[in-house]
């Protein structure tokens, strides 16, 4: 599996690195790329990326200071940031979408579209599995 990640990792980093955004920090084009997808809170990057609350405030402190993201208060909940990608962001995120694209493309060129589609679904059904097992953990640990 970390060989397979490591694929996206280096099909993404080469065209970041040609077009000047050798400076993401690590997880900073996940980060970037969930960013692209909607609006998500600082929360939710913790449970994207697997983090403390602190990890995700340090990445957001250094992704807002290199120009990718733009961090405000919500006006309708003052409680709740609102994240926003700079125009600076968008193309990152740009960037890694076409990359992203190219390796599936090639990957559906060698085993053909329906393998592909095959493998995401159990792909899911895995991260489905890891969620109800957490689950069944924490329920286990409960007084």
């Amino acid at each position: 599996m970390r060989a397979a990640r490591n694929t996206y990792v280096v099909a993404v980093r080469a065209p970041l690195v040609k077009s000047g955004f050798d400076d993401l920090p690590r997880d900073g084009v996940y980060t970037i790329s969930a960013l692209a997808g909607g609006d998500i809170s600082p929360a939710e990057l913790c449970g994207l990326l697997g983090v403390s609350k602190q990890a995700v405030s340090q990445l957001l402190d250094s992704l807002v200071l290199r120009g990718y993201v733009q961090r405000s208060i919500d006006t309708l909940d003052r409680r709740r940031m609102h994240l926003a990608l700079t125009d600076r962001g968008k193309e990152v995120a740009t960037l890694c979408r076409r990359a992203v694209d190219r390796v599936e493309q090639r990957i559906a060129q060698i085993v053909g579209e329906h393998r592909v589609q095959h493998t995401r679904e159990t792909l899911q059904a895995l991260i489905a599995l890891a969620s109800e097992w957490k689950a069944t953990l924490a329920a286990a640990q409960e007084p």
